[in-house]
């Protein structure tokens, strides 16, 4: 009998001026340690090829699920070392020098659901999908990278509702919770991404750059100083 095969790793392409970062694993895309520094590598890439914008997108019907299970459950040290590592990637994207758009094709969850949040932009497909941060009914405290990343995109009036609730929305009720900018019909994703991307692109890379990190340099400096101190805080979530 064959071995299974692993899951596959995101891949990188670029379309035109756009570098278009793909998760697909066959599954719930879950963001393992190997994941997470495949999507390094491919901001690097993104960086390297001079991409003036990218789009990050899911499998039909799944965005991503959030941090791997298998790693999460396998000990607290484990748990541990894999949020600190999907918070550093997060940080780095959310202060990413080129224009983020996030192509969402289906559930966001938990890391799924924090990764729209570090992108600039936001588009999800119409199609029945959980999105939202629901790590407090797993029994698991939101670490303050989350806590704070939520805090700037979320509207005031949803952050509770939206944190200490772990309320999941569907796409739409997403635009309202400040996870998604718009939904448009699932077959117009990648093309309405791609449009919103070169639009941004078009810009001025330096001085859009520039302004996203005056805008978000400060809390992403504090958030990488600080987050192994405040990861030996939470412990195994409630699986």
């Amino acid at each position: 009998m064959s071995a299974p095969t692993a899951p596959s790793l995101p891949t990188y392409r670029r379309q035109g001026d756009v570098g278009i970062i793909t998760l697909d694993d066959g599954k719930a895309n879950v963001m393992s340690t190997a994941v997470v520094d495949t999507l390094h590598a491919h901001l690097d890439q993104v960086e390297s090829d001079g991409a003036r914008a990218l789009v990050l997108m899911g499998r039909p019907g799944k965005f991503s699920a959030g941090f791997d299970l298998s790693e999460m459950t396998a000990g607290v040290e484990s748990m541990r070392a894999l949020v600190v590592h999907g918070a550093r990637w997060l940080m780095r994207l959310y202060g990413f020098g080129v224009p983020t758009v996030a192509a969402c094709s289906g559930h966001a969850l938990a890391a799924g659901a924090l990764t729209l949040l570090s992108c600039d932009r936001r588009i999800g497909a119409d199609v029945p999908a959980k999105i939202g941060l629901n790590e407090v009914a797993i029994g698991m405290a939101l670490p303050k990278f989350a806590v704070e990343l939520a805090r700037e995109r979320v509207p005031a009036h949803e952050l509770g509702e939206a944190t200490l609730g772990a309320r999941v929305y569907d796409p739409a009720g997403a635009v309202a919770a400040g996870y998604l900018d718009r939904v448009v019909p699932e077959a117009d994703l990648l093309e309405e991404a791609v449009t919103e991307a070169e639009r941004l692109g078009a810009l001025r890379t330096g001085a859009y750059g520039l302004t996203k990190l005056n805008l978000r340099g400060a809390m992403i400096d504090q958030q990488l100083a600080t987050v192994e101190a405040d990861m030996e805080t939470v412990g195994m979530p409630n699986i």
